[in-house]
């Protein structure tokens, strides 16, 4: 956990230099686009400049808010959807994605995540994929992303 927290304090640092100035940047922390998460502790989404950096999701189904069936695949094609759902919130498509975080439960996941990551992910953001050892609600797969508004 500690190597993806400086990974994060390392990339914000790095994303928010590209920035003219900070003082110039209005930075938005988005409301959630579905009700039953705007009271959640954290942003769906938040806006710098023309920046979107989304919270992990994960293979949870929003409208019932339960894990959908158990398994790398199912859960990444969730997630994508997930984030296919807040990006489309904002105007946004998995095109305008520059950045991609993923974090596995298990590294033995891999290939089966990338064969349905790669489906969706055609224009190949830049990525990073590590293993933790235990994800939200015991989670195969989480995955945060950096999109540009063009």
């Amino acid at each position: 956990m500690k190597t993806y927290l400086q990974l994060f304090t390392i990339l914000s640092l790095i994303c928010c230099s590209t920035l003219s100035s900070q003082e110039d940047s209005v930075i938005t922390f988005h409301q959630s686009h579905e009700e039953k998460k705007r009271s959640a502790p954290f942003s769906d989404a938040v806006e710098a400049g023309n920046l979107f950096f989304l919270s992990g999701q994960i293979g949870m189904d929003h409208s019932t808010r339960t894990m959908v069936v158990p398994g790398i695949k199912t859960e990444t094609e969730q997630a994508i959807t997930n984030i296919q759902a807040v990006l489309e919130h904002h105007g946004l498509t998995l095109n305008n994605v520059v950045k991609c975080t993923v974090i596995l439960s298990t590294m033995d996941d891999f290939s089966a995540f990338n064969e349905v990551y790669s489906r969706y992910f055609t224009k190949k953001p830049a990525r990073t994929t590590f293993a933790a050892g235990a994800l939200a609600r015991n989670a195969k797969v989480e995955i945060d992303v950096i999109a540009v508004k063009n």
